[in-house]
């Protein structure tokens, strides 16, 4: 395949490596530091899904929350406003999960009345449900990149795992920080997009890394720098369209998906971003590093 750019990318990977290098220390003092906002799901509390048979907003439903001790940890409109349906998530560390699930019954019956509303759902998850759940997705994610590892030392080489793998890891570290700066609630919602992320970033990383391989079989004359930037310089249209279009559906739906699902594609909106990036600039340019690397060794 012709190409009329030639960009050396492989040449941009030390100051691309040492940005990222700062972006993850930056995200390792924030979590020793600010810590992570985890959800219901990781740190355990209540999940109650109220339907109302009347309007209510929910700067009121929050304020009769607040003025009555419920441990209220967040609050969001389910659906359409005219279904008039409630999620409240409640912390877990205060006295009986069972009381305090008992309590917002309780406080809306007395303010709104038998009736006027119906509890659709109600969930409750232990404290330490919530720690073996969190180490659960945390080891779903290790398990993930370690088996992409080795789909790529089996398919291709093993020169190309060290840098797809470094590019998962930069990837899920940086929206980790992302979250905890923002202080995003971090949920299992939040691990599917983590794992949604890994799937696609891996997946252009090995679009690319097919290219270099053909490019080595066609051209074998040519070094391993010189390869992986014609790779890259072949396939950059091809990424750009791709990256575009699952961003603008992203951002789309990170705008006007409602507050359901807003933590989930923001976390699929940095993660597009930084997909292309780490393939670009971390992946495939550290493949000729890890390659130097291992020549001087040999050497």
């Amino acid at each position: 395949m012709a190409t009329t750019r030639n960009v050396n990318y492989v040449g941009m990977f030390k100051v691309a490596g040492l940005g990222s290098l700062l972006l993850i220390v930056g995200t390792v003092i924030l979590f020793f530091t600010k810590g992570i906002n985890y959800g219901v799901d990781f740190r355990g509390g209540v999940e109650v899904m109220v339907k109302f048979s009347d309007k209510v907003e929910l700067s009121e439903l929050r304020e009769l929350m607040k003025n009555n001790q419920v441990p209220l940890s967040q609050l969001q409109s389910i659906g359409d406003e005219a279904q008039n349906e409630f999620l409240l998530k409640l912390e877990s560390d205060k006295g009986d999960l069972n009381a305090v699930s008992n309590q917002v019954s309780s406080v809306l019956t007395t303010r709104f009345g038998e009736g006027k509303f119906e509890i659709l759902k109600n969930d409750i998850v232990g404290p330490k449900a919530g720690s073996e759940l969190r180490t659960s997705a945390f080891k779903a994610l290790a398990w993930a990149i370690l088996a992409i590892m080795i789909y790529l030392a089996l398919r291709f080489d093993y020169k190309f795992a060290p840098g797809a793998i470094a590019a998962l890891i930069h990837d899920v570290t940086i929206i980790i920080g992302a979250f905890i700066l923002t202080q995003k609630e971090f949920s299992l919602q939040i691990v599917a997009a983590l794992l949604a992320i890994i799937g696609y970033s891996v997946n252009d990383t090995v679009v690319i890394y097919d290219r270099v391989r053909e490019i080595e079989t066609t051209h074998p004359h040519l070094s391993t720098t010189e390869v992986i930037n014609r790779a890259l310089n072949e396939t950059m249209s091809r990424t750009i369209i791709t990256s575009m279009t699952v961003l603008g559906v992203s951002v789309v739906m990170l705008v006007w998906g409602g507050s359901v699902i807003h933590d989930f594609f923001f976390a699929m909106t940095i993660g597009v971003v930084l997909g292309v990036y780490s393939t670009i600039f971390i992946a495939i340019p550290m493949t000729a590093f890890y390659e130097k690397l291992s020549t001087k060794k040999a050497a």
